[in-house]
């Protein structure tokens, strides 16, 4: 009869381990519980939306659309990024809607501005919390008076990293979109053999590309060559520095690779974008936000 006990405790004993096993299979609990907190690499990455509610843009003249309406002048009514005019269909309002632009669209670009100058831009345009961020900037990084007074790539991505990080800590769910800087030399390439447009330039645009616009000595090849060397630079900056957002999407290239024409070009310079190229940077804008995946 002992014998017969120890045998039904045992089988006991072996039933409630397989229950107790069974139960930690189902509800895991046969694995250590995650820190306090959760572990934050486990979680699914914010996904990209593709309808934002609100826009705000930063950048430098060709979001304000400079040169576009009139000689020397600011024109954000056809700026590519939250203009309202029907000729250019702005981002802001293909996102959102020609009503709703005045409402929900802030442009905060300052002709003339630098990298340096975008964390200033980024802290106004986040007191709206706005659903997008637009970021055109690098232009008058590259656009000196000589070569040798270009912003270094170093402070150029210091400048870019600080914007972001502010935008994080300000508006932690603003979505980014970055544009490429422009293909300056290709614009120089525009206008270079029109007797009109090189006396315009001598005014004193770009000086770093545009200066001696018709010199072929080797020079004046190195220096355009050196320009537009620092511009590739700039985008690579902007590549990197946004792909390691969750909440940042980088056009590829798309600006920079884009073949601006006469037809794009203000009719005042022949350097910024007049409104069908204001259009089409709105275009390349909108077809890279409502995208289901950022561009390879």
């Amino acid at each position: 009869m002992r014998t017969t006990a120890v045998r039904r405790r045992a089988r006991r004993t072996s039933a409630g381990l397989a229950v107790a096993l069974l139960a930690a299979a189902v509800t895991g609990c046969d694995s250590p519980a995650p820190p306090a907190g959760g572990d934050r690499g486990a979680q699914a990455a914010p996904r990209w939306n593709t309808a934002p509610a609100s826009v705000a843009a930063v950048g430098d003249s060709i979001t304000r659309g400079f040169d576009a309406c009139s000689v020397l002048a600011d024109c954000p009514e056809v700026s590519w990024a939250t203009g309202s005019d029907p000729a250019v269909r702005s981002l802001a309002a293909r996102l959102l809607g020609d009503a709703e632009v005045p409402a929900r669209s802030w442009n905060y670009a300052v002709t003339g501005s630098r990298m340096a100058d975008l964390p200033g831009q980024v802290a106004t345009a986040a007191q709206h919390k706005p659903g997008l961020v637009t970021v055109m900037v690098g232009s008058n990084d590259a656009c000196r008076p000589t070569p040798s007074s270009m912003t270094p790539v170093a402070e150029f991505r210091a400048g870019f990293e600080r914007a972001l990080k502010d935008l994080r800590t300000a508006s932690p769910e603003s979505q980014v979109y970055v544009s490429s800087v422009p293909d300056l030399q290709r614009l120089w390439q525009q206008g270079k053999d029109d007797p009109l447009v090189r006396q315009i330039w001598k005014l004193g645009i770009c000086q770093s590309m545009l200066a001696e616009p018709l010199s072929a000595e080797p020079g004046a090849t190195a220096r355009r060559e050196k320009v537009r060397a620092r511009v590739v630079e700039y985008n690579e900056v902007l590549r990197e520095v946004c792909a390691a957002d969750a909440l940042c999407r980088y056009d590829g290239g798309a600006v920079f690779q884009y073949p601006f024409g006469a037809d794009q070009l203000s009719h005042w310079d022949w350097f910024h974008p007049g409104r069908d190229g204001q259009a089409r940077l709105a275009e390349l804008a909108h077809r890279q936000v409502t995208a289901a995946a950022p561009p390879r």
